[in-house]
Formats: structure tokens, C-alpha cells, sequence
């Protein structure tokens, strides 16, 4: 073993993690939480590429739905722990709220 070998087995290590973090988000899995605190979304706004799938997650103890302001989606009541998935295929600013508390908005940017 020469003085190399660490310094070679390191390197490697971080160009697979760094291919890993990219793979990840080419894949386009973004993740939004559904907030106790204040009733929010978060985060609010979130930007993703086209094809991207955002997964929005109950977090709270209340019920909450995900409702596209111009019908392109909708969620039925998501309970503590349930989830609801959508893909955006086009680029666009998609607008949503909660149907059961309408001051809860969000936006996704799609480019």
C-alpha cells in the first residue's frame, strides 16, 4: 500500500456520492411537507424540473388536502403520515391549497 491508495480510495468515494446526489435529483423526487406549525406548507414554493414527481406528506395531526387551483390535481384528505404524489410534466407555475383550509397555499415552478 503506497502513500496514494487513500487518497484514491477518497476521491473515489466522493465522485460516487456526487453521482448519487445528482441521479437523485435527475430522478426528480422532491418532497413537501404539510406543517402543524401555522398550517403551512413547506416548503411554499418549491421549484422543480419537467418530470419531476413532488410528494406532499401530512405532518400535522389534521387533516389536509392538495388541490391544483386549476384542477389539474387533486388529493383526497390526507391523514398524519399519508401522502399524495403528482408529476409535472410541463413547465409552468402550478398553484395549489388546502381545500379544507384555503388560507394554506403553495406553488410548485416547473422549468
Amino acid at each position: 500500500m503506497n502513500n496514494s491508495t487513500p487518497i484514491r480510495f477518497f476521491s473515489l468515494v466522493a465522485v460516487i456520492l456526487l453521482l448519487a446526489t445528482r441521479l437523485a435529483h435527475a430522478g426528480g423526487a422532491e418532497v413537501v411537507k404539510i406543517s402543524a406549525k401555522n398550517f403551512m406548507f413547506s416548503p411554499a414554493t418549491i421549484t422543480v424540473k419537467a418530470g419531476a414527481t413532488v410528494t406532499w406528506t401530512n405532518l400535522d395531526e389534521e387533516p389536509h388536502t392538495v388541490y391544483s387551483d386549476a384542477g389539474l390535481f387533486r388529493s383526497g384528505a390526507l391523514d398524519t403520515k399519508d401522502s399524495f404524489s403528482f408529476t409535472f410534466e410541463k413547465p409552468g407555475t402550478y398553484h395549489y391549497l388546502c381545500t379544507i383550509h384555503p388560507k394554506m397555499l403553495g406553488t410548485v415552478v416547473v422549468e
